[in-house]
């Protein structure tokens, strides 16, 4: 993510909890009354965003994992494909003596 990208967010957050006040005083709410509900659920919003970010992270479904596997995966394919017929006929056999241990 790049760092216009959080500005813009934080804004937009920003923004939103005084959009919700606004809404609840235009509902009725007195001024202490909509900042503590406008609030509540700001709080409550980022609580759930946090638990998504765990739920992430306890997954591995992160970006970085994503692009670390990748990355590995892609390294692995390059050094098979510059390998010789013979290395790759020794590199099977010892998976397979590694298999039958």
């Amino acid at each position: 993510m790049r760092r216009i990208d959080v500005i813009v967010i934080t804004i937009l957050v920003f923004l939103t909890g005084g959009l919700i006040y606004l809404i609840f005083q235009w509902v009725g709410f007195d001024s202490v009354d909509a900042g503590i509900w406008s609030q509540a659920i700001l709080v409550g919003g980022l609580v759930i965003w946090l638990l998504t970010y765990l739920l992430r992270v306890g997954s591995q479904k992160m970006t970085y994992n994503q692009q670390l596997k990748n990355y590995e995966d892609a390294v692995l394919q390059k050094r098979l494909e510059e390998m010789t017929p013979e290395e790759l006929a020794q590199l099977q056999a010892e998976v397979e003596a590694e298999k039958n241990k």
